[in-house]
């Protein structure tokens, strides 16, 4: 651990986080000339960095990419005055003003208010070929990338209502999806598991899980995925386009336990129509407390909500 340092000026805002949801609330907090610090945390611009290609998000009907994206949501942040820092918050306290937030540099910084923006993460298998393909066939968003497989086999792993939804889904857009639980039935609630059974396009692999995922970093990208009964230990190899990994999210909110009101997953809560925390001054936006909609379009609206938020927060101060 190196010497601990202290940034003595009081920011107005600091934005810990660099997604949609992080850099649409630097660029309208900047506009408001809050000159916030944004700390862009150890993926910064999040997870659509990992896609490829971008078709749903409006303005943009050719595509871009996940990257290309983030880079101009930061230039823009940059262009009203936000100063974004390749830093990681590894502590806070939220108990006393200005807040206190600490950087995985050992730098103490006070801010009058907080934007947590710093998303969710989707829980993947650990396969090291899941790893190399993402953004060649796996993800772990169907609404995000199901258009890419038109009249294509596609594979499902999951067993509770998140699995279920992108299964049904993804059947608008496959000629077949195959669902893959590791057990004999279905964790998730009767209806939406009865859909799934019943539907004529969905094929169910039991008591099975995937041993790696086939494909290449080309244009061609995953070919299949080979799974094994986990009963009777018999290996198969099941052709695909796509992997879609649906075995929840867990949100990115772990240096925040404690300080703020959080749902049994680690959701942050916020009131309901705003961003505004169980703490004064403390605002929260994007996938860190929604787990619903989780797109990019929604996490910048809330990003925008919050810098909203935040500015009128701090004019009653000083009123």
């Amino acid at each position: 651990m190196g010497e601990k340092t202290q940034n003595h000026e009081t920011h107005k805002v600091i934005i810990i986080g660099s997604g949609p949801a992080g850099l649409t609330a630097a660029i309208y907090a900047g506009r408001a000339g809050l000159e916030p610090l944004v700390f862009e945390g150890q993926e910064p611009g999040g997870q659509l960095m990992t896609t490829t290609d971008i078709e749903n998000y409006p303005g943009f009907p050719d595509g871009i990419t996940g990257s290309e994206m983030m880079d101009l949501f930061r230039e823009q942040a940059v262009k009203f005055g936000a100063k974004p820092f390749f830093k990681t918050v590894t502590n806070v306290d939220f108990s006393r003003h200005p807040f206190l937030i600490w950087t995985d540099d050992n730098t103490e910084y006070h801010a009058m208010s907080v934007i947590i923006a710093t998303g969710a993460s989707a829980k993947y298998l650990g396969l090291k070929s899941e790893q190399k393909l993402r953004g060649y066939g796996v993800s772990a968003c169907a609404i995000c990338d199901g258009f890419f497989y038109k009249d294509k086999e596609i594979v499902v792993i999951g067993g509770g209502d998140t699995a279920m939804e992108e299964a049904l889904f993804l059947t608008h857009f496959g000629k077949k999806v195959t669902v893959i639980h590791r057990r004999d039935k279905f964790r998730a609630s009767k209806i939406m598991a009865e859909r799934v059974i019943k539907h004529p396009k969905i094929d169910i692999k039991w008591d099975s899980v995937v041993e790696d995922i086939l494909g290449e970093q080309n244009q061609q990208g995953v070919t299949g995925v080979r799974i094994k009964n986990v009963k009777t230990g018999q290996t198969e190899i099941i052709p695909c386009s796509g992997v879609f990994v649906a075995i929840g999210h867990k949100p990115n909110s772990d240096p925040f336990k404690g300080q703020l009101d959080m749902d049994d997953a680690g959701y942050i809560i916020t009131k309901p129509g705003t961003t505004v925390t169980s703490v004064d001054g403390i605002f929260a936006c994007g996938n860190v407390q929604d787990k619903v909609y989780r797109q990019a379009v929604t996490a910048a609206g809330s990003g925008c909500a919050a810098a909203i938020d935040v500015d009128r927060w701090l004019n009653t101060l000083e009123a």
